[in-house]
């Protein structure tokens, strides 16, 4: 693959041009699903993306934590995003496991599907809204708005080391 790469994002909005570096008033952001809403989360955080594979359940596990799975000789803990949310856990062939090193940490979290990936400017991502809401607002940095399309932006740092997530040693 060239350093240089056209991605057409869905949702008809416009084609993004991005190179091997990212201008610096922008950032990329990988988007995935979580039943109707739509997230992004800093692309450099993501190691790999997988087809979703049971993993091996642990005992006394809180219910989003799915299991364990062995990625390369490193046991990676896999959490159900979409569980953690309150969304119920339908496995179709779009559901996929988007493997994160965070927190100096290898994480699996299982997501409805992956969309795309976009490039947005500091002027298209907007502030958080102060409301209820099944996450956090200490986890949400802002929201990102592409045309029609709106992105909850996470920190999936904040997220992860976040004693709510069951993941703290």
């Amino acid at each position: 693959m060239s350093a240089s790469t056209d991605l057409v994002p869905q949702s008809g909005s416009q084609a993004l041009q991005t190179t091997g570096q990212a201008r610096a008033d922008s950032k990329q952001f990988l988007t995935f699903r979580v039943g109707e809403e739509e997230y992004g989360m800093d692309i450099l955080r993501v190691q790999e993306i997988r087809s979703y594979e049971a993993p091996t359940r642990v005992a006394n596990a809180p219910q989003f934590i799915k299991g364990v799975t062995n990625l390369r000789g490193v046991i990676v803990p896999i959490v159900d995003l979409r569980m953690r949310l309150g969304q119920s856990a339908e496995y179709t062939s779009f559901t996929v496991t988007i493997v994160l090193n965070v927190c100096q940490r290898i994480v699996g979290i299982v997501v409805d599907s992956v969309s795309d990936v976009l490039e947005l400017t500091a002027d298209q991502i907007k502030p958080r809204p102060e409301v209820a809401a099944a996450l956090d607002a200490r986890f949400i940095t802002g929201l990102g708005k592409i045309g029609e399309r709106m992105l909850i932006l996470l920190d999936i740092d904040a997220m992860v080391a976040s004693p709510d997530f069951g993941l703290i040693d």
